[in-house]
This record gives structure tokens, sequence and C-alpha cells, in this order.
């Protein structure tokens, strides 16, 4: 019998290598705006995506801003 994750354990796992807090970090590897902007499109079209907040349901993260960080991911593997 498989165990049970918490929203947390979840919430931490869907994030993938990224945190939050790396948008604020100068040192922290951007993507181009090209890529962003291509990211952020496939983001927009995704049934996963809270269109009033612009944020992920699967990571909880606010997309247009997590599309620029270079080693983010999309939780579902669309981008």
């Amino acid at each position: 019998m498989e165990e049970k994750k918490s929203p947390l354990k979840r919430y931490i796992e869907n994030l993938g290598e990224t945190r939050p807090w790396h948008l604020l970090n100068p040192s922290v590897e951007k993507t181009t705006i090209e890529n962003a902007n291509k990211r952020y499109q496939i983001c927009l079209g995704c049934p996963e995506l809270i269109q009033l907040t612009k944020q992920c349901k699967k990571c909880g993260c606010l997309m247009y801003a997590k599309v620029s960080l270079e080693k983010s991911s999309c939780p579902i593997n669309k981008w």
C-alpha cells in the first residue's frame, strides 16, 4: 500500500529545483525573455492554471514569475 503524502510534501516535490525566493536572488540564472514567454503561453492554455491569479494548482507558483527562472520546470512536464 502506497503511503499518502502530506500536502506540504506534494508541494515541495512539485516545485522541482526552484524555490520562490530564487526570483529575488540576482545570482540565480534567468532564462531568455523569448523562452519565458513561450513557457508562459503553455501555462495560459493549461487546465491546471488558476486563471484569476495565474497560479499553478500543482506547484502553487505564480507562473508569470516562475517561467523566468532557467532551472524551473513545469510540475506536469509541459515545458
